[in-house]
């Protein structure tokens, strides 16, 4: 196993944290203050992140299409746009998460539309900024009980519901949107539709004050009688029983270890700015950080930053396994969970640690570090929170459905 970030990827990653260095930490503050206000800063970014996808044919935060053909993996090894997209976004992050969620053509839609939609709707929607809308006031984590209806009239389907807590919901261009075609055929009659904004009968009702990621809008959509076209619904408009909703369960493949990614971004953010903070105000020899001991025989100090350091890179290792099975076509379900799992827990772990260890620094508006324990917990819930991860992950390794183990 080769755990060198292969060199194509050397431009795009000094990119990425040239942005979140330089445009990203300087207006973290001011767009933290100011939610809800449009961080205008990001509209010259848009054409350098269309450049960063690495010529993926759709762009934004969401990598490629998994494959399912196997003789793939006879073309040797593959490092793609799943592998780009976490490691592009692992940069921003460490600037700022929801300044990276705010930009343009960069939203987790994005990621729905790589993963199901046939090679027409690729192109049409090439340049759309598309937001994602699962959660519901009545289905959180359990996507497969969503309400939404899609109703199947000539050649438009028409979508009635309610969609909250979608990330971008007012910003974006378009909005992916899980519906049910019939109820009663249960999760296998969930599938997703592409909204374009300007829809009649499409509504923005409400934007969500929240903890953190406060620079990203959080929307709450309404669709009374909304005509989408036919050609919009993204996979097959059949129902399989037997397949279940494995292609709308599929975005999660992409999405998870893009969540994953920016968990470990924010986190190797807090971790190298209490490194900083500690060498300049405790003594040295409380602060070391040498490795020369024992971890038994450190400092309380020291002991706690090398075990952050450790959860950071298997958090890492994991998130860049999950990108690197996507893009070589191998099945990576129970990885990505495994991925976001980890991750989330660990980005919520270290943030709030490194605040203790920074004390009144740490807890002020000194220092980004409080923000950060803020930004960390949205990591470790949406895309299927901490408990729903585990849950998949012991369904994967028991070989349990989801009927069996609940």
């Amino acid at each position: 196993m080769n755990l060198e970030t292969p060199k194509k990827f050397s431009a795009l990653i000094n990119q990425a944290y040239q942005v979140a260095n330089e445009v990203f930490r300087p207006i973290s503050r001011k767009y933290d203050n100011a939610e809800h206000s449009y961080p205008k800063e990001l509209d010259m970014l848009a054409a350098v992140m269309d450049g960063m996808n690495d010529g993926d044919i759709h762009g934004g935060a969401g990598a490629g299409k998994l494959s399912k053909d196997k003789t793939r993996q006879s073309e040797g090894i593959k490092n793609g746009t799943n592998m780009s997209t976490v490691l592009g976004l692992t940069e921003l992050c460490w600037g700022d998460v929801g300044l990276a969620l705010s930009l343009p053509r960069q939203g987790l839609g994005n990621a729905a539309i790589a993963a199901v939609a046939n090679e027409e709707q690729l192109v049409r929607f090439k340049n759309t900024w598309a937001s994602m809308a699962i959660t519901e006031p009545g289905a959180g984590s359990d996507s497969a009980n969503i309400s939404t209806t899609a109703k199947e009239d000539g050649d438009h389907y028409i979508l009635n519901g309610e969609k909250i807590f979608v990330t971008s919901g007012e910003r974006s261009d378009a909005v992916v949107v899980w519906a049910t075609l019939d109820k009663a055929l249960g999760k296998a009659a969930i599938k997703s539709f592409v909204v374009e904004k300007g829809t009649p009968g499409m509504e923005v009702s409400r934007l969500e004050h929240k903890l953190g990621i406060k620079a990203s809008d959080t929307a709450t959509i309404n669709f009374c009688d909304c005509r989408v076209p036919k050609e919009n619904l993204l996979g097959n408009p059949e129902v399989d029983v037997k397949k279940g909703f494995g292609g709308v369960m599929e975005t999660f493949d992409n999405t998870r270890p893009v969540v994953a990614s920016m968990a470990v971004g924010l986190a190797r953010a807090a971790l190298e700015k209490t490194k900083e903070l500690l060498s300049g105000s405790l003594d040295q020899a409380t602060a070391k950080n040498s490795y020369a001991s024992p971890i038994n025989n450190a400092s309380y100090v020291d002991a706690e930053l090398y075990r952050m350091e450790a959860d950071l890179e298997a958090a890492r290792l994991l998130t860049l396994k999950a990108a690197w099975m996507a893009d070589n076509g191998l099945p990576n379900s129970m990885d990505a969970s495994i991925a976001k799992a980890k991750a989330g827990r660990t980005c919520n772990y270290i943030t709030l640690k490194c605040i203790e260890l920074c004390s009144s620094v740490g807890y002020s508006e000194l220092e980004l570090l409080e923000k950060w324990g803020r930004d960390s917990k949205i990591l470790d819930i949406f895309e299927g929170t901490q408990q729903i991860q585990l849950l998949i992950i012991a369904r994967r390794l028991l070989n349990k459905t989801s009927a069996e183990l609940k």
